[in-house]
């Protein structure tokens, strides 16, 4: 029985929900590095997403298709049709879940949700850091939020 099988069949979603959080604190203070993927060592806010969600088991591996201009997002929404694949759009968030804002064009900067106003994210020139999503540069910008969940038949 594979990961995502035995999550659903035997945890409950605030159980994984609690799993998420808890393995995205253990990424606080990685430092930002574009295409990182590897804890205490550099990541960027995709492959946060991607490795959180891959180490609970909700996710299979996931190789990036980055091309030269990815944190440009200008010629499609790249990130969106990213977390597509494994999530569905839902109008509010729930911790575990993922929170995509619009940098420029498109939507390019994703994080955990912790709560209904705090997340995990890996933001370029700093080191993986709970943010308000109240903050200015965050609060600004238009949002969306995705889930895991109904994937998964919770």
């Amino acid at each position: 029985m594979n990961a995502i099988a035995y999550l659903a069949e035997h945890a409950s979603e605030a159980e994984v929900r609690a799993a998420i959080v808890a393995e995205a604190h253990l990424w606080l203070r990685t430092p930002y590095h574009h295409r990182g993927r590897v804890r205490g060592v550099g990541v960027d806010c995709a492959m946060l997403l991607a490795e959180v969600y891959e180490r609970v088991g909700l996710v299979p591996h996931i190789d990036a298709e980055y091309v030269p201009d990815w944190h440009m997002h200008r010629d499609r929404e790249r990130y969106l049709e990213f977390l597509e694949r494994y999530a569905d759009e839902v109008p509010v968030p729930a911790p575990g879940d993922a929170a995509v804002w619009r940098f420029g064009r498109t939507f390019s900067h994703g994080a955990i949700v912790i709560d209904g106003h705090q997340v995990i994210h890996a933001h370029r020139g700093r080191p993986v850091e709970i943010a308000s999503m109240e903050e200015t540069y965050l609060a600004s910008r238009p949002v969306r939020f995705f889930s895991l969940w109904s994937r998964h038949g919770w």
